[in-house]
């Protein structure tokens, strides 16, 4: 496993379809002469490109919150607390899509894994939809941090 562990949240797919789409827009804008209304446009699609994370680096004893636009990731590296366990728990994701006068909400079930420091602080570090995946990365923090597992899947809670 590598040292550097990296979690970003997946956008849905209409809104990258939608961010593709107004850079695509704002070129042929750019194209036809005008810059203001591509030049917003494209900054627009960029702007619904960006993808929201955490990156932890295991080596240095680092984290991140991170902004992600193609592949190019930013954000400034903070020393990492002391953490106490941690906590691997089922919650339920949900997406809502609006259009003028409709609405539609999609839910799906997911595992997130929160690394706790000074009793109720957290940080996500990692999101899956695996059990298995999520209890490896689990795994891997316990072994490198030095650190307790909480399994919170089920309705009883119980220390790994």
């Amino acid at each position: 496993m590598d040292n550097i562990i990296t979690y970003t949240k997946k956008a849905p797919i209409a809104k990258t379809v939608f961010a593709y789409a107004l850079m695509l827009l704002g070129l042929v804008q750019l194209a036809s002469g005008g810059i203001v209304i591509g030049v917003v446009l494209i900054a627009l699609g960029i702007g619904l490109n960006t993808k929201y994370g955490s990156e932890i680096n295991l080596s240095a004893k680092q984290y991140r919150t991170i902004k992600s636009v193609f592949g190019i990731t930013i954000g400034n590296w903070k020393p990492l607390p002391e953490f106490e366990y941690v906590s691997v728990f089922r919650t339920k994701e949900n997406q809502t899509v609006r259009v003028v006068t409709a609405e539609a909400t999609s839910s799906s079930e997911i595992i997130l894994l929160n690394l706790f420091y000074n009793r109720n602080k957290h940080i996500t570090f990692y999101k899956t939809d695996n059990k298995e995946d999520a209890f490896k990365v689990a795994e891997h923090f316990k072994l490198a941090l030095d650190i307790d597992i909480l399994d919170a899947t089920e309705n009883e809670k119980r220390w790994l």
